[in-house]
């Protein structure tokens, strides 16, 4: 079983790409981010041609998250997170498929900081450690996965100079994700590739890809039922490459 998180940068505009994925990677259950596209907009009509259904969550022109299942639809369990009503932004999905609970995660970026984009990014976080909490607690298998924007080790980026200063890496920002990974979650790509220098994302700018300067942002937080059936864990690189691609790779766990 292969479960994917990927941040498509624009579900219309890298639709060919990701049709493209779907139809020859053949995974089981995707999580996608930046989907920046109204629910009305959605193309579920090109998504269920290559058989798969799905659930969305989208926002004009910003954000947006959803999940996919091949041969089924989703059930949904929860849109939005609480303990601020007044946040419209569209960042977490949380369905079921087959008795597997998924959630499709893009954590606010932060940046400029200090300020009140990283404010927000921070008590994000604590929202999301809420949930997972609530969903632990249930017992039942699950995976968190999605952009996170963060960037959790020194060795999960090409350059900790150039990044020094990013919201992504601020010991704020990985102290939250830590607190969240030690109520009982498995980062599955850190476990399965332990001494890091995995990237799942790379900038359109400065020739990143080409120099392959990326870093890890992508993760899929396993919970204890799921941790004991990871078989692997990687990224699905080589899309990264192709013709107008999102600046994201697919990033993967395989299950028994």
């Amino acid at each position: 079983m292969k479960i994917v998180t990927y941040n498509v940068n624009g579900i219309k505009a890298r639709l060919p790409r990701l049709v493209e994925y779907l139809t020859e990677a053949q995974p089981d259950i995707v999580c996608l981010q930046e989907v920046k596209s109204v629910d009305d907009g959605f193309p579920i009509a090109d998504i269920e041609a290559v058989g798969y259904g799905a659930v969305w969550h989208g926002q004009k022109s910003w954000n947006g998250v959803a999940v996919l299942a091949k041969g089924r639809t989703p059930v949904e369990r929860q849109r939005g997170l609480a303990g601020e009503p007044e946040d419209e932004q569209s960042r977490y999905l949380e369905c079921e498929v087959d008795g597997l609970v998924v959630a499709s995660i893009y954590l606010p970026n932060g940046n400029p900081q200090p300020g009140p984009k990283f404010d927000y990014k921070l008590r994000w976080i604590d929202r999301l450690a809420a949930r997972a909490r609530d969903i632990l607690a249930e017992e039942i298998p699950a995976i968190l996965a999605g952009d996170y924007n963060v960037i959790p080790n020194d060795d999960d980026t090409h350059s900790v100079r150039a990044m020094q200063a990013d919201a992504l890496m601020q010991p704020e920002s990985r102290a939250g994700y830590r607190a969240l990974v030690s109520q009982g979650w498995t980062d599955a790509l850190r476990t399965r590739h332990p001494k890091g220098g995995v990237w799942t994302f790379w900038d359109y700018q400065a020739g990143a890809w080409q120099r392959d300067a990326g870093f890890r942002i992508d993760h899929l937080l396993l919970s204890p039922a799921v941790a004991d059936r990871l078989i692997d864990a990687d990224v699905d690189k080589d899309y990264r490459g192709r013709e107008k691609a999102s600046d994201h790779a697919p990033t993967f766990v395989r299950l028994r």
